[in-house]
């Protein structure tokens, strides 16, 4: 079977096929982390929009998702390519894709976050890093995503996890 056309290896459509990626990446986050698996998953994604088959609200949706999870900065700007694309086709839950995507971009350039939706560790503290204090919460509900206040609760919660497990 030529793998340009519209099927894998393994005679998944393109639909299916995101949606198992995006599968594999939400239950990758559970686990140790795998990046060679992450970077292959980030590379079919892109082969599916060279071959021009990402074209459903869902599709671009789930092939955000997977570019979320890369590692490079061209994988976080496709994410929010897709991300944009999935809204305005109507997936709602893009919009908050779109946010963690301009977030990590916004980090990966060190600057502050504009939403305030990736918290990560630095010096053994959880924290959410700087956030663009210019950015409402009302902004922030536009992409539904939680209000500020709401994302440093969660940061102080994994802080003090942290602390028990320690």
């Amino acid at each position: 079977m030529d793998i340009d056309n519209e099927e894998s290896l393994s005679g998944e459509d393109p639909a299916t096929e995101l949606a198992r990626l995006a599968q594999e990446t939400i239950e990758s986050q559970s686990e140790t982390m795998d990046p060679v698996q992450a970077r292959i998953r980030c590379q079919r994604v892109i082969d599916l929009y060279a071959q021009g088959v990402i074209q459903e609200a869902r599709d671009n949706f789930h092939a955000a998702l997977v570019l979320l999870y890369g590692e490079l900065q061209s994988h976080y700007d496709l994410a929010r390519m897709f991300a944009r694309r999935g809204a305005a086709l109507g997936d709602a839950r893009s919009w908050t894709v779109q946010a963690m995507a301009w977030d990590r971009l916004l980090i990966l350039q060190r600057k502050p976050q504009r939403f305030g939706t990736q918290i990560f560790k630095k010096g053994g503290t959880w924290t959410l890093g700087d956030v663009d204090p210019h950015v409402s919460d009302t902004e922030r509900a536009l992409y539904a995503v939680p209000p500020l206040f709401v994302q440093q609760q969660r940061v102080e919660q994994l802080q003090r996890q942290g602390n028990i497990e320690e």
